[in-house]
């Protein structure tokens, strides 16, 4: 199976750390977050499409010397105009019947990665108390997934899209157009596709962002050995 991992970000909010250092590649308890990343995939992915564009050559560096997976490409994603976008630009390197996507600067759980690549179609939620800061899940009545919402004004607790998903290859079939912002966003793909199936919904055991220079400061307390291997 193929995973996606969106890396070409500038990484504003983490500069000036970022300004040598693509976000992905900064250090966690001495790994980049890249690694960490691949050590969690499971072990159903064989195959790792990594996009990029700020300071690609030192990902392209990283990759040629990790030791997680022997199958590897880049895709460079040119003009940025979003991640559904940069997720497109993937479609001929893509082998598998379905694959899994995930932002490359952000820490998964690999009990939540192997529950999702098990999947046809879902994605990866999480309760926050703060729901105007995070696109949103409604769910159907069967637990499936309705439709994403971004920032909505609603009472906490709601469910937050982490940006961990797995889509069938058919999913390119589906046409998106650009967001208010400009952007083709990965998210209608998500919510266009469960009008036409079922987009299972798992809810997170360990989701952590790095958004900031706060939560990559607390990045380095946390336990992550635990629940961030999947790969010796």
């Amino acid at each position: 199976m193929d995973a996606v991992l969106l890396a070409a970000g500038l990484g504003t909010r983490l500069r000036p750390h970022t300004e040598t250092t693509p976000k992905p590649l900064l250090r966690v308890q001495g790994r980049p977050i890249l690694d960490w990343t691949l050590g969690a995939l499971p072990k159903c992915v064989d195959r790792v499409i990594v996009v990029t564009h700020y300071l690609a050559e030192q990902i392209e560096a990283y990759l040629r010397g990790q030791r997680h997976l022997k199958e590897w490409v880049t895709v460079p994603q040119g003009d940025p105009q979003g991640t559904g976008d940069a997720f497109r630009k993937c479609q001929t390197q893509i082998r598998s019947d379905k694959v899994l996507v995930l932002n490359g600067d952000d820490l998964f759980g690999a009990v939540d990665l192997a529950n999702l690549a098990a999947c046809p179609a879902g994605l990866i939620v999480q309760e926050v108390q703060e729901p105007k800061k995070f696109g949103i899940a409604f769910l159907k009545p069967d637990g499936t997934l309705e439709k994403l919402l971004e920032k909505p004004d609603l009472p906490p607790p709601q469910l937050a899209n982490t940006g961990a998903y797995v889509f069938p290859r058919a999913v390119f079939e589906i046409a998106i157009e650009r967001s208010p912002r400009g952007e083709y966003e990965i998210t209608d793909y998500v919510s266009r596709l469960a009008l036409k199936q079922p987009c299972h919904v798992v809810r997170s055991t360990f989701w952590f962002p790095i958004g900031d220079e706060a939560a990559w400061n607390a990045a380095q307390k946390l336990d992550l050995a635990a629940v961030l291997t999947a790969r010796s």
